[in-house]
C-alpha cells in the first residue's frame, strides 16, 4: 500500500515537474523572440519572460519536494557539472545562432543557392569530424578540462573573426577560414564538455545527469537563437541581412565568452579539487 501510494505521488510530481519546465522554457523562448519585433520594453514580452522565470523557479521547488525527482537538485550542486551545463547552454546557443545567420548571409548577401550554402559548411564539418576522432587520445594526454578550455577559446576566436563579415566580404577569407576555427573548437570541446556534465555522478543519477545535459543543449540552442535575433534586430532597425548577420554573430561571440568564463571559473577549479 505504501509503495503504491509513493509511486502514485511520484507520478504526480513527475507530471507537474514536466509541465512546469516545458511551459516555463517555452514562455522564456517566446518572450525573448517577441522582443525582436516589439522591443525589450514590450509588456507582452516582459510578461512571458517573468512567467517563464517564475515557472522554472516553481519547478525547482517542486523537484526539491518530489520523492523521486526527474531532476535531482544534487546533480547541479557540483561546480564542475553546473559550470558544464552553463557552458553547454551558451555554447549551443552561439552555434545554433551561427547556423541561422550564416545560412541567410551566404544566400542573401553572397548569392549562394541553398545547395551551395550547404556545401559551404564543409570546411567546418571536416575539421570538426577529424578532431573529434582525436579527442580520446588528446584527453589522455592533456586532460578533459584543457580540451574544454582550448575548444571554447578557439570557437570564440572563430566567432569573433566571423563577426567582421560585411556586404563586400569574400567567402574564402571572411567565412571559410573562421569556419575552420569553429570546426576545430567544436571538435575539441564538445565531447569533453559533455563528459564534464556527468563528471563524478553517482550511478543512480547517471540518466538524470545525461538528460540534464541534453536539456541544457536544446534550451541553450533555442534561447541562443532568440537572443541573437533579438539583439541583431534591435541594433539594425532596418531589415538588412548584411548588417544583421555580423550583429547576431557578435552576440554569439558574447555567448561563447560566457561559456569560456563559466568553464574557467567553475569547471577547471572543480576538476582540480576532485583530483
Amino acid at each position: 500500500m505504501y509503495i503504491r501510494e509513493t509511486s502514485r505521488l511520484s507520478g504526480r510530481f513527475d507530471v507537474l515537474g514536466a509541465l512546469l519546465s516545458t511551459v516555463g522554457m517555452a514562455a522564456l523562448v517566446f518572450g525573448v523572440t517577441r522582443t525582436a519585433d516589439a522591443g525589450w520594453d514590450d509588456a507582452t514580452a516582459l510578461t512571458f519572460l517573468a512567467v517563464g522565470v517564475a515557472l522554472l523557479v516553481l519547478f525547482v521547488l517542486v523537484e526539491l519536494r518530489a520523492p523521486q525527482p526527474i531532476l535531482p537538485m544534487r546533480i547541479l550542486t557540483s561546480g564542475v557539472r553546473g559550470g558544464a551545463f552553463i557552458s553547454r547552454m551558451a555554447f549551443a546557443g552561439a552555434i545554433f545562432g551561427y547556423f541561422f545567420f550564416i545560412s541567410q548571409y551566404m544566400q542573401t548577401v553572397l548569392g549562394f543557392s541553398p545547395l551551395q550554402a550547404g556545401i559551404a559548411f564543409l570546411p567546418m564539418t571536416v575539421v570538426q569530424f577529424v578532431l573529434s576522432l582525436l579527442v580520446p587520445r588528446l584527453t589522455r594526454r592533456f586532460g578533459n578540462t584543457a580540451l574544454v578550455t582550448v575548444g571554447l577559446a578557439v570557437t570564440l576566436a572563430g566567432m569573433l573573426w566571423l563577426s567582421f563579415i560585411g556586404p563586400d566580404s569574400s567567402y574564402w577569407t571572411a567565412v571559410a577560414l573562421p569556419m575552420l576555427l569553429l570546426g576545430a573548437g567544436q571538435g575539441l570541446g564538445f565531447a569533453p564538455l559533455t563528459a564534464a556534465g556527468v563528471a563524478g555522478i553517482e550511478a543512480r543519477d547517471a540518466g538524470a545527469a545525461s538528460g540534464a545535459a541534453n536539456v541544457a543543449h536544446q534550451l541553450g540552442g533555442a534561447l541562443g537563437v532568440s537572443i541573437m535575433v533579438a539583439v541583431a534586430s534591435t541594433m539594425t532597425p532596418v531589415e538588412d541581412v548584411a548588417a544583421e548577420a555580423p550583429a547576431g554573430i557578435a552576440t554569439g561571440a558574447a555567448l561563447l565568452g560566457l561559456a569560456l568564463l563559466s568553464a574557467v571559473a567553475l569547471v577547471i577549479p572543480g576538476s582540480r579539487r576532485a583530483r
